[in-house]
């Protein structure tokens, strides 16, 4: 088990230019569609937690499902699997580039990645929406949020400390014919 986790993690590390969002289809993939480790509702709830926690969304994902996993051990060989792919490509690249990305090529080449990093934040943004908005209530907060992000640019700690108010708030006082056509629990 540690070998597969530390092989899984390797290739999405290996792959995983952009960040968590980015990552998501790559885990989504290797984890739930291949693997089977875990299913896309808890791929969706790791995702939300490793955003919420301190530290970088794939260190925190593969910490949890190697840990789940395999115990500590296996979070801690799961995290080495994403980390180091990392380490051996800015290695090579400054070795071998250092300072010279004013190559076109180079250039050229970063261009067409961030491009493509685009697509995959956006698809997996789509794919967090899809399972996000799961009643009235999901809609009204993220629109509140959204607005106040965009338009007032409020602190994204000060959001989710509302999305939170907001949401109990629903629960203990929002009349029961409301709560129905918000699909309140």
């Amino acid at each position: 088990m540690l070998k597969e986790l530390f092989i899984s993690f390797f290739k999405i590390g290996l792959f995983t230019f952009g960040g968590g969002y980015a990552m998501l289809p790559l885990i989504e993939k290797e984890l739930v569609d291949k693997r089977k480790w875990i299913t896309e509702d808890e791929l969706l709830e790791m995702f939300i937690i490793s955003q919420m926690t301190p530290g970088t969304i794939a260190i925190n994902a593969s910490t949890f499902i190697g840990s789940k996993k395999a115990g500590k051990l296996g979070g801690f060989i799961a995290s080495l699997g994403i980390i180091f792919p990392s380490l051996i490509i800015i290695t090579l690249i400054y070795n071998f580039f250092g300072k010279s990305f004013d190559n076109p090529v180079i250039y050229s080449i970063f261009l067409g990645i961030r491009a493509c990093i685009i697509g995959l934040i956006a698809s997996s943004t789509l794919k967090i929406c899809r399972k996000s908005f799961i009643s009235g209530m999901s809609y009204i907060v993220f629109i509140i949020a959204f607005i106040l992000l965009l338009i007032f640019d409020i602190n994204p700690i000060l959001l989710i400390i509302l999305g939170a108010f907001i949401g109990a708030a629903a629960t203990f006082f929002v009349p029961n014919k409301i709560k129905s056509i918000l699909e309140v629990k």
